[in-house]
């Protein structure tokens, strides 16, 4: 038995110690928590928090028998209260009102337990900043929790609440919030009173409309609230002059809202019904870099979008558009422009695989006069090894681009032009690279978009390590397998692996249930796994025209999401040319005809 658990009766300490229990958290932890004052419990399979926990402040330790010399090593007396309490990825189902016995915590994390409810004790606990409580099964808020007042961050996403206190504007120095994933049909108007918030995530609810009030969190700058049935945004969100990003994809608005917003730079519109574009709405975007609009009903393009200076990414994938303004060329700053999945008349579809560059080269070769204009006020840097780059780019849109070179490697001059400097989007196309840069890898914290199509790549054996990665161009390369671990892209949307050697659907794309789109034309693709597809319940655009699949699996047909399915150009004898040309529609009800029964 350990020397700590016996006990003299004469110890004069021993009246204040609980009954002896055996300790279900190593006493070791319990220990060095009193000196950090942190005690980190995730992942152990805890079915309840132990006493041990909760008394950790005002029961005397063990140790105390032992080291009463002031020479002593472990100087208990001088413990440290505990401030950071880790509890999460556990079987938890409850939570004590002994919680309470910890005043000053600042971070509480529950995430990832089985919680039904919350104790009205969290109210004491006025000293937390950082509570998290995702990833559990709860149905309410208590109000006490909305005493809080110097509660920074709170997160319940992944719960089952239906509704929130209207006392939750207490929180008034909140500053994130995350209530995603939950069943809420509508918020309270107190949410505007939460002035300090800067982060706001209502996206997966089933909310129908937004407050008014929310024209009153004028500190907001990330606002989400994708995936809901909203119907109408308010006029007075206009209000919201520090939001730069706002996400209002799969809902069910019908226009682009008016959003003269100062600091707007990215706008995620798709999976709505949009129909038309109006001019006023398009020319309030004055600061706006990325312009989601894929996935509506959008037909035409109002010449007026050119009034779009400094945007940069532009997706119209999946609409009705027939025909392209040839002014959407002289965009200065447009460097991506997605396409795929609309009528368009007069651009052959081999000209959209060819990328953005190409496009907007035709579509300047269409305007009578010249339009180049090269704007003076943009930096270029000739480097010594005659690398040049736009250092404006780099600085004002994130931007690192090297392409057209025909270079075999990218110099260092490159790379350190851009260091530090939060590149989100690279461009390496048109060159000679036979490999993934090594150096690459000093942006992988901040890249979202890489561009690495007309190549020669054998390989992308790093791509794995861009876990920020939304889009990621391959195309016209010479790849015929991608690397299992970029399961972990856990927010790729997008890829384009047309004109490479692929002979089968590449397996790890199965397991990367954000994608959106996946291009890949133009390769020796055999087959196609039905049952592992209809898992990527996000993919609207699938391209595998010109590729060698001998049968189509009728199974496919269950894959509900897609809304352009490109399979022309293969060897199948079904369906019939007939059917395929009606479109993707046509091709999926005919495909679950041929379901067996």
């Amino acid at each position: 038995m350990s020397r700590f658990k016996k006990m003299d009766k004469g110890d004069s300490v021993s009246n204040f110690r609980t009954a002896p229990t055996e300790p279900t958290v190593p006493y070791g932890l319990l220990k060095a928590a009193r000196t950090s004052g942190q005690l980190n419990l995730s992942g152990r399979g805890l079915e309840e928090v132990p006493q041990s926990v909760y008394r950790l402040n005002i029961d005397t330790p063990q140790e105390a028998q032992q080291n009463v010399s002031f020479r002593a090593t472990d100087r208990w007396w001088e413990q440290t209260d505990l401030t950071k309490l880790l509890l999460s990825s556990n079987q938890l189902t409850q939570l004590s009102d002994d919680i309470r016995l910890l005043p000053v915590l600042n971070t509480l994390d529950l995430h990832d337990n089985q919680l039904k409810s919350l104790p009205s004790a969290l109210g004491e606990l006025q000293e937390l900043q950082q509570l998290r409580l995702s990833h559990n099964q709860l149905t309410s808020v208590p109000v006490e929790l909305c005493t809080l007042k110097n509660l920074r961050s709170l997160t319940l996403q992944q719960n089952i609440l239906e509704s929130l206190p209207e006392e939750l504007g207490q929180l008034e120095n909140l500053t994130e919030l995350d209530l995603s994933n939950n069943h809420l049909k509508d918020l309270p108007s107190s949410l505007g009173n939460l002035t300090c918030l800067q982060k706001l995530i209502l996206c997966h609810n089933k909310l129908t409309c937004l407050p008014d009030s929310l024209a009153n969190l004028t500190n907001v700058k990330l606002l989400d609230c994708s995936k809901n049935q909203l119907t109408d945004i308010p006029a007075n969100i206009s209000e919201m002059l520090a939001l730069e990003q706002l996400y209002l994809r799969h809902n069910k608005l019908r226009l682009l809202p008016y959003l003269p917003l100062p600091a707007l730079k990215e706008l995620y519109f798709g999976n709505n019904q949009i129909e038309q574009l109006d001019t006023e709405q398009l020319a309030c975007l004055k600061t706006i870099s990325l312009l989601e609009l894929r996935d509506n009903k959008i037909k035409t393009l109002p010449e007026q979008i050119t009034l779009l200076t400094t945007l940069t990414r532009l997706d119209l994938t999946n609409n009705e558009i027939s025909i392209l303004p040839a002014t959407l060329s002289l965009l200065p700053s447009l460097k991506v422009l997605l396409l795929q999945g609309n009528p368009l008349r007069g651009i052959r579809s081999d000209l959209l695989s060819k990328g953005t560059n190409e496009l907007l080269k035709y579509l300047r070769g269409r305007i009578k006069e010249d339009p180049e204009r090269v704007d003076e006020g943009h930096t270029v840097m000739t480097l010594p090894s005659q690398a040049t780059v736009n250092v404006h780019n780099i600085k004002t849109l994130k931007l690192l681009e090297y392409s057209e070179k025909q270079a075999d490697t990218i110099p260092d001059e490159v790379f350190d032009a851009a260091a530090d400097q939060g590149v989100t989007t690279v461009n390496f196309s048109k060159n000679q690279l036979t490999s993934i840069p090594s150096r690459l890898v000093e942006f992988c914290s901040s890249l979202s978009d890489i561009n690495l199509g007309f190549n020669r790549l054998t390989n992308c054996s790093h791509i794995f390590k861009f876990l920020q990665l939304v889009h990621i161009d391959l195309r016209n390369n010479q790849l015929s397998d991608l690397p299992s671990e970029m399961m972990n892209l856990t927010k790729l949307a997008c890829i384009i692996l047309s004109n490479n050697r692929f002979k089968s659907f590449p397996e790890v794309l199965y397991q990367i249930c954000s994608l959106e789109t996946v291009l890949l034309a133009n390769n020796q693709v055999g087959r196609v796994d039905p049952t592992h597809l209809m898992k990527l319940d996000r993919l609207s655009t699938l391209d595998l025209s010109n590729n060698d699949l001998l049968s189509i699996p009728p199974e496919l047909g269950l894959c509900t999401s897609l809304r352009c399915l490109s399979l022309e150009g293969n060897p199948f004898r079904t369906p019939r040319p007939a059917i395929v040309n009606k479109g993707t529609d046509a091709v999926l009800e005919y495909l679950r005809s041929r379901i067996p029964i």
